[in-house]
């Protein structure tokens, strides 16, 4: 068994089966027997979409449960775990439900090579496993899950291992909306797990969010295996701060992105860069909104801040403070555990100035409380800045929106936003290089769900 700890209250709230190698392949099975049989892949679009439809009024009914049981397993204040554990994933459902509806399994072109035709078919990839990461767990899951059912493939999923006492309640969603038996199916356990299920003949699609050496080692056996993976790693994301920005404006939608779900945000733009004549007020600036954040017990409706999600993450947040400060960068706000709660994981959302590019803590994914603000000398040097490292996000704060379209133009990153980042679902969102590859959201979202059969006819008559 795997035991699942409270962040907040360091008590055990659960434990969930450690799967071995027979559970993945009565898993895979099941999944494989589900697709083979073709009650899901072959039936109507529209069909999926009902099915699609009756799964988000499942996980609906369920919101409070979900929301309150992933606070418990990972420390998500409660407001916030409400809209990213249950209405962000009924949306998400829904739109596929939508986008199945009209979709088109079948184009006929006229042939090129020879007098006749060709029937280009889209058809559902096959089994597909779905490794969902601990930060958002149930979003995350349902990212993939929504295109891969829509697109009529059949589904391991495996979650986190300190998530995975919520992702039962899927699987009693799933139950509710009566979803043909084998559709989904859920194996919990360590990563070795994920490294079955990547590896397993029965699957045929992989997709994996969470960090990027774990996402380097399946790839590497999707890689051996000619399997598609889909990988949402991880990031180091850039809020580049321009001459003309209002940042009495701005500041508040910048402190949700540095600190928002104590900073285990893939996207987090924790690299804040400034030039040298607004350094001071944008240091001021994020110093008051970490001020401004209530650290407490996640479930109470007022906290704003909770605990990170494990002993070992804040240990690692801490030793990237430290190794910060010896390399130069200087504490302005936090860089601490809290003196109150006494119990938990807590840490101060925490400032740091004069942090410069080269440093670690401005290169490595901190995955915390922490901003880091760094001076550049002109715009140039900013985008260079941004893109030295990962490629998920970064956006841009000006009174100019046409300035803010030329910066993402030069920005080497899948996502980018102008004066707000706030992912849509019905746009693709994914990184490139250390950002992982493929996408999630928006129609390109099933694309790694859906593969093509070119069938050839010629004319007659």
């Amino acid at each position: 068994m795997i035991t699942i700890v409270n962040p907040a209250s360091e008590e055990v709230v659960g434990a969930v089966p450690a799967a071995v190698g027979v559970d993945v392949d009565k898993a895979v099975r099941s999944a494989r027997r589900a697709f083979d049989d073709g009650k899901w892949a072959a039936c109507a679009p529209a069909d999926r979409a009902d099915a699609l439809d009756r799964l988000a009024a499942a996980l609906e009914a369920r919101t409070e449960d979900a929301a309150r049981l992933v606070t418990a397993e990972m420390g998500m204040p409660i407001a916030y775990s409400r809209q990213h554990n249950a209405a962000a994933p009924c949306a998400i459902l829904r739109y596929y439900a939508s986008l199945a509806r009209g979709m088109d399994t079948e184009e006929t072109r006229t042939a090129v090579s020879f007098t006749g035709r060709t029937v280009i078919r889209r058809e559902p990839a096959g089994v597909a496993a779905v490794i969902a990461s601990w930060n958002y767990p149930i979003m995350l899951a349902f990212s993939q899950l929504a295109p891969a059912l829509a697109a009529g493939c059949t589904i391991v999923l495996k979650p986190a291992a300190a998530t995975s006492l919520s992702a039962y309640i899927l699987a009693e969603a799933f139950e509710a909306a009566d979803f043909p038996p084998g559709v989904f199916n859920l194996v919990t356990g360590t990563h070795q797990v994920a490294g079955l299920l990547a590896r397993h003949p029965g699957v045929n699609t992989v997709a994996f969010s969470g960090p990027a050496k774990q996402g380097r080692w399946i790839a590497s056996i999707c890689g051996a295996e000619l399997k598609p993976a889909s990988l949402e790693l991880g990031g180091q994301s850039a809020a580049i701060v321009l001459d003309d920005a209002d940042l009495s404006k701005a500041s508040s939608s910048l402190g949700a992105l540095c600190f928002g779900n104590s900073g285990q945000t893939c996207f987090a733009m924790s690299r804040v860069l400034v030039p040298e004549r607004r350094y001071d007020e944008a240091v001021e600036a994020l110093t008051s909104q970490a001020a401004s954040l209530v650290i407490g017990d996640p479930l109470a409706e007022d906290t704003t801040m909770g605990p990170l999600a494990s002993s070992r993450r804040r240990s690692d947040v801490e030793g990237r403070v430290r190794a910060g400060v010896s390399d130069g960068a200087r504490v302005v706000k936090g860089g601490r555990r809290p003196a109150s709660p006494v119990r938990g994981y807590f840490y101060e959302p925490t400032v740091l100035a004069d942090v410069t590019p080269g440093m670690p803590i401005a290169q490595e994914e901190i995955c915390g409380p922490v901003a880091t603000v760094i001076r550049y000398r002109d715009e140039s040097e900013a985008v260079a800045f941004a893109n030295d490292g990962f490629g998920l996000a970064a956006t841009v704060w000006t009174g100019d929106p046409q300035r803010g379209l030329d910066i993402a133009k030069r920005t080497r990153v899948g996502t980018f936003g102008v004066n707000l980042y706030e992912p849509d679902i019905g746009s693709p969102w994914g990184g490139r290089g250390a950002s992982g590859q493929g996408s999630a959201y928006g129609p390109e979202g099933m694309d790694a769900y859906l593969t093509t059969k070119s069938v050839f006819l010629p004319a007659f008559g």
